[in-house]
C-alpha cells in the first residue's frame, strides 16, 4: 500500500499539479489564502475567436466547433484545496468525450452563498460525422461546502434553446440570456446579428422555474451579454449596438458579394421571399447609396454597459452614457455630422474634462462590493484576444450624470489589445486579462494569460497561444495592477472528441475562467421608478386612472412613450441638427453660439420604426435558417389603432406645439425612431434600439436625453406635455 501511495504522489508531481479527478485536491497552491471559496470553470482551449465560447459575441453556441467538451465546474477553498463539483455530482468524463461529455460556463452564486446557477451542455458525438443539435441549459448546484456532496439539478421549464449567463433576481426568478426567438416562432431561429448575420442571443429573459412563466425583458437585435444585478437593483449588462444598414447586402449589391441577402415580405412562416434588399433606416453606409443626398455615411458599432429594471422597464445605457462620454479618441470615437450641407453641425473627437480615460468596449462587467455603483470590466477589441484585454473601472451610481462618469485604468493601457506577430510589446504590457473580480477582502483576481500577441489558431482547434489561469493581481508603485500569483498550479486533462469531422486531441492545462466569490451578500431591494409628478398630474387632470390605463396597455401588448420637448438635445450632441423648431408651434431650441444664418430645422412628426426579422441570407431558393432584423416603419396593428390620427408618414405621431409627443408603441420588440419635417424627411435619428414592456409608461424629457444641460444651456424641460393630455382625453372618450 505504501509503494502504491508513493507512486501516486510521483505521478502527481510529474504532472505538475492537480489532475482532473472527481476527488478533492488538497494542495494546488496554498501560498494564496482567500477569505472565501471561489467558483470557476475550466474549458478546453479553442483557438478560433469568432462565435466561439470565449468570443466577444456569438459565444452562446454549443456546437462542437464552438465549444470543446471536457471542462468542469470547480471550487477552490480558502486553504487552496480544489473540488471538481461536476464530477462529484456525476457529470462529465475522462478521456474520450462522448455522450456523457460536458462543457460548463457562467457560475452565479445565490444570495445566501449556499447554491449557484450555471450553464452546461451535455453530450458530444460518439462517432465521426455525426451532427446533432446541442444546447446550453441552466442548472443549479447545492452542496458547495468542503465536506458536502454537491448535487446538480436542471432548472425546470426553461426553453429548449441556448440559455446562458444566469443570475438570480431579487424575487428568485432566473434572469438569463437566450437565443430563443423573440416571440417563440421557431422559423425565425436563429436571430442573426447586424454585422455578419451570425447567430446571436435575442436578448435578456426572466423565468419563474416553478410555473414556467417566461418573459422577454430586452430584445437586442445584435445581442446582450453577461448580465449582473447590482446592489441598487439594476440589471447591468453589455449590449452590442450596431444599428446600421446591412453590410452583407451592400457587398452583394455593389461588390460582387455572394451572401444571398434578400427580404422576406413579413415575419410570417409563409412569407414571400422577395428579390429585394430595400432598407429604409438609418442613413446609408456606402458611397453608392449616398450619391445625390446630403447625408454622410453612417457607422455605429459599440459594446457598452446598459441597464434595465428587473421587469424590463427603463432601458437605457448605464446612466445614459454613450459615445460622447466613453469612446476612445481613435476612429471609433470620431463622429462625423449627419448632414454634409450644414456647417453648424460639428465633428466630434472624444475630449471631456471629467473623463480623461476612454475605452473601446466594455465586457464582463462586475460591481465592486466595497464601492456600490463602481464597476470593473474588460476593455478589448472585438477579435483576436478571446475577449481579454485591459481591466478598467468606472463609477456610475444611480443619479450621476453621464458627463461626470470617470474611467480608471486598473491594468496598463498597453494591455487593452494583443499585438501583431513580430511587434515588440510595450514594456508595460503584462499580458491579457478577462473575468475580473474584486473580492470582498479587496483582493483582485482575474483570468490571465501572459501571451501578449493576438491568438492565431495553430495546427488543431485546441492549439491556442493562450493559457488562461485565474491569478491574483498586485498593485505596482505607479498605481497600475499586474498579474501576480495563480490560484492553482494548473488543471490538466488528456482528452479527445469529434469536432465532428475531425478527431481533436488535447493534453495539457485547461483554461480557467469566470471566477466568482462564494459568500452571502445582501439581496437588493426591488427597484421601481415612479411616473414623474408632471405626468401624474396630467393623468389626474384628464380623469384617467393610471392603473386602469396600464391594464389596457398590458392587455393590448403596448407601452406608452412620452417626450416633453423633442426640440431639446444634450449639449454634447451636435453631430445631428440641434437648432430645432416645431412647425406651427411654440417650441424652439437653438444651440448656444447660434448666429444669424444658421439653419433652423422645422420638425413636425416623430416617426417610429420596429425591428422586424425579415432579412434572409443564403439566397431565396434555399435560404439559411433564421433572420436578421431590419428597421421598418411601425405597422403594429394595436399601436396604430390606439394612437391619435397623424397626417405624417407611416408610424408617426404629431409633435405638439410645446414639443411634446405621446405615442402607443408595441412592447417586447426593439424599436427606434426619427424626427421628420412636414413631408417626412428625416431630421434627427435615434442611434439605439430600445425595448418597452407591456404596461410600461416611459417618460423622456428630450429627444437626445440630457445629461445635465441642453444645447442652449438649459436644464431638462418641465412642461406638462400637451400631447399626453390630448392622447388621454381621446382614450377616455373612446372608452366612454
Amino acid at each position: 500500500m505504501k509503494l502504491k501511495r508513493i507512486a501516486l504522489i510521483l505521478v502527481f508531481l510529474i504532472l505538475g499539479g492537480c489532475t482532473d479527478t472527481s476527488k478533492s485536491n488538497q494542495n494546488p497552491n496554498p501560498s494564496v489564502t482567500l477569505a472565501n471559496p471561489i467558483l470557476f470553470v475550466t474549458q478546453v482551449p479553442i483557438a478560433a475567436d469568432f462565435a466561439t465560447i470565449t468570443s466577444t459575441f456569438g459565444n452562446h453556441l454549443a456546437s462542437m466547433d464552438a465549444v470543446g467538451r471536457g471542462g468542469d465546474l470547480w471550487i477552490r477553498y480558502p486553504d487552496g484545496s480544489l473540488k471538481n463539483l461536476t464530477r462529484e455530482a456525476g457529470f462529465g468524463t475522462e478521456g474520450f468525450q462522448g455522450a456523457n461529455a460536458i462543457a460548463v460556463r457562467d457560475p452565479s452564486v445565490y444570495w445566501d452563498g449556499k447554491k449557484a446557477l450555471f450553464s452546461m451542455v451535455v453530450g458530444a458525438p460518439d462517432e465521426q460525422y455525426v451532427y446533432e443539435d446541442y444546447f446550453w441549459q441552466l442548472y443549479e448546484i447545492t452542496g458547495l461546502g468542503k465536506s458536502e456532496t454537491p448535487v446538480i439539478s436542471k432548472v425546470p421549464n426553461q426553453p429548449l434553446y441556448n440559455n446562458i449567463s444566469p443570475i438570480y433576481g431579487t424575487d428568485d426568478r432566473i434572469i438569463f440570456t437566450s437565443d430563443r426567438p423573440r416571440d417563440g416562432q421557431a422559423h425565425l431561429y436563429p436571430q442573426r446579428d447586424e454585422y455578419e448575420e451570425s447567430p446571436t442571443v435575442s436578448g435578456i429573459w426572466s423565468l419563474e422555474p416553478t410555473t414556467g412563466d417566461l418573459k422577454l425583458l430586452n430584445h437586442a437585435p445584435s445581442g446582450d451579454f453577461s448580465p449582473i444585478l447590482d446592489s441598487f437593483g439594476r440589471i447591468v449588462f453589455t449590449q452590442w449596438d450596431h444599428l446600421k444598414r446591412d453590410q452583407q447586402a451592400d457587398a452583394d449589391k455593389y461588390a460582387g458579394g455572394e451572401n444571398g441577402t434578400f427580404n422576406y415580405s413579413s415575419e410570417a412562416p409563409d412569407a414571400t421571399r422577395l428579390n429585394d434588399r430595400t432598407e429604409v433606416f438609418p442613413e446609408p453606409r456606402v458611397d453608392e447609396e449616398l450619391a445625390g443626398t446630403n447625408f454622410n455615411a453612417h457607422d455605429f458599432n459599440q459594446f457598452f454597459p446598459w441597464t434595465i429594471l428587473e421587469d424590463g422597464t427603463e432601458g437605457e445605457t448605464l446612466n445614459h452614457a454613450g459615445r460622447h462620454e466613453l469612446l476612445s479618441g481613435d476612429a471609433r470615437g470620431y463622429l462625423v455630422p449627419s448632414f454634409t450641407d450644414d456647417p453648424a453641425l460639428l465633428e466630434f473627437i472624444s475630449d471631456t474634462a471629467s473623463n480623461p480615460n476612454y475605452i473601446e468596449n466594455l465586457f464582463q462587467i462586475k460591481e465592486v462590493p466595497q464601492n456600490p455603483g463602481t464597476y470593473i470590466g474588460i476593455n478589448t477589441p472585438e477579435f483576436g484576444t478571446h475577449a481579454s484585454g485591459q481591466i478598467v473601472s468606472l463609477s456610475a451610481p444611480p443619479g450621476l450624470p453621464a458627463s461626470k462618469i470617470t474611467i480608471s485604468f486598473i491594468t496598463d493601457p498597453a494591455t487593452a489589445s494583443g499585438i501583431d506577430d513580430g511587434q515588440t510589446p510595450d514594456p508595460a504590457h503584462s499580458g491579457l486579462y478577462r473575468d475580473p473580480v474584486l473580492l470582498s477582502d479587496g483582493m483582485l483576481i482575474s483570468a490571465h494569460t501572459s501571451e501578449k500577441r493576438r491568438d492565431e489558431p495553430g495546427n488543431s482547434a485546441t492549439d491556442s497561444r493562450y493559457d488562461f489561469r485565474i491569478t491574483t493581481l498586485k498593485k505596482l508603485a505607479n498605481g497600475i495592477w499586474s498579474a501576480d500569483q495563480p490560484l492553482t498550479s494548473g488543471i490538466k486533462k488528456d482528452l479527445s472528441f469529434w469536432s465532428p469531422d475531425i478527431k481533436v486531441s488535447y493534453a495539457g492545462n485547461l483554461w480557467e475562467l469566470q471566477p466568482v466569490e462564494v459568500k452571502s451578500r445582501p439581496r437588493p431591494a426591488r427597484l421601481t421608478v415612479p411616473l414623474p409628478k408632471i405626468e401624474q398630474d396630467v393623468f389626474i387632470q384628464t380623469g384617467v386612472d393610471i392603473k386602469e390605463f396600464q391594464a389596457y396597455l398590458e392587455q393590448k401588448g403596448l407601452a406608452l412613450a412620452i417626450m416633453r420637448n423633442v426640440t431639446t438635445r444634450d449639449t454634447a450632441e451636435r453631430q445631428q441638427p440641434f437648432n430645432l423648431h416645431v412647425s406651427g408651434g411654440s417650441a424652439k431650441t437653438l444651440g448656444s453660439g447660434f448666429t444669424t444664418g444658421d439653419k433652423i430645422y422645422d420638425i413636425s412628426y416623430m416617426q417610429f420604426l420596429q425591428a422586424d426579422l425579415i432579412r434572409g441570407i443564403g439566397g431565396t431558393t434555399d435560404p439559411s435558417p433564421g433572420r436578421r432584423v431590419l428597421a421598418q416603419f411601425m405597422h403594429d396593428a394595436n399601436a396604430l389603432a390606439s394612437n391619435l390620427p397623424s397626417l405624417g408618414p407611416q408610424g408617426s405621431a404629431t409633435i405638439a406645439s410645446d414639443g411634446s409627443v405621446a405615442v402607443f408603441l408595441p412592447a417586447n420588440r426593439a424599436l427606434t425612431w426619427q424626427l421628420t419635417d412636414a413631408v417626412g424627411n428625416p431630421v434627427v435619428r435615434e442611434r439605439y434600439w430600445l425595448t418597452f414592456q407591456p404596461g410600461e409608461i416611459r417618460v423622456c424629457t428630450s429627444c437626445h436625453g440630457l445629461n445635465e444641460m441642453d444645447q442652449a444651456g438649459n436644464p431638462a424641460p418641465e412642461n406638462a406635455p400637451e400631447a399626453l393630455k390630448a392622447l388621454l382625453e381621446s382614450w377616455k372618450a373612446e372608452r366612454n
